[in-house]
């Protein structure tokens, strides 16, 4: 349900692929992912997407309810995500959803598509986020409209995520992973420590 594609060139294509379930995360997706963007260090930019209409409704259901939504595993993937030297883009082809804005939160860009919808409901649920979301949301769309979301519940559309700052850009739905190859081009082009060495100065 973890599809990877690794072109000659450096780019790393995962797709979470579980359409028929809203690509909902179990955790044995979760660990491939994490042990995926761990591995992912000679990977010159590394582009996550999903399969279907929605990128991912968070966690399954049933395995949230047996202890996945306190699971350390969503964390291990986003530092994983954050730690790597190379792009890290989040093809958004839909709804981000729960636990899964985890790995977008991480990477360095956002894309997505005009039909996209982002939301983080954990509080509605009884869960703290995952512990280097808030931050990481925050340092995008400020303290306020991190709340907006986090205790509001509320949920915003594609251009309220553009205004905000949580994503850079809405593409047709149809677009969006050419687009993301068409952003990781310059990047698969440069030399490694030039890319690598641009990204720790924008930290």
């Amino acid at each position: 349900m973890i599809d990877l594609t690794k072109d000659k060139n450096g780019l790393w294509v995962v797709t979470i692929n579980r359409p028929e379930k809203a690509n909902s995360l179990t955790e044995a997706m979760l660990t491939e992912l994490a042990e995926i963007a761990e591995s992912a260090q000679d990977a010159r930019a590394l582009i996550f997407t999903g399969a279907g209409k929605v990128f991912s409704a968070g966690a399954d259901l049933d395995e949230a309810r047996a202890g996945l939504a306190t699971s350390p595993v969503w964390e291990r993937l986003s530092c994983a995500v954050a730690a790597l030297p190379g792009l890290t883009i989040a093809a958004l082809n839909g709804t981000l959803a729960g636990g899964a804005n985890g790995m977008a939160l991480a990477c360095d860009i956002r894309i997505a598509a005009p039909h996209a919808k982002f939301f983080y409901p954990v509080m509605k649920l009884g869960y703290l986020p995952q512990p280097s979301d808030p931050a990481r949301l925050a340092a995008l769309v400020g303290p306020a409209r991190a709340k907006l979301m986090l205790m509001g519940g509320q949920k915003l559309s594609a251009e309220e995520a553009l205004t905000y700052g949580l994503i850079e850009r809405i593409v047709p739905a149809e677009d969006v992973l050419t687009v993301a190859r068409d952003i990781a081009a310059d990047t698969l082009a440069a030399k490694p420590e030039i890319a690598s060495g641009i990204k720790q100065m924008c930290l």
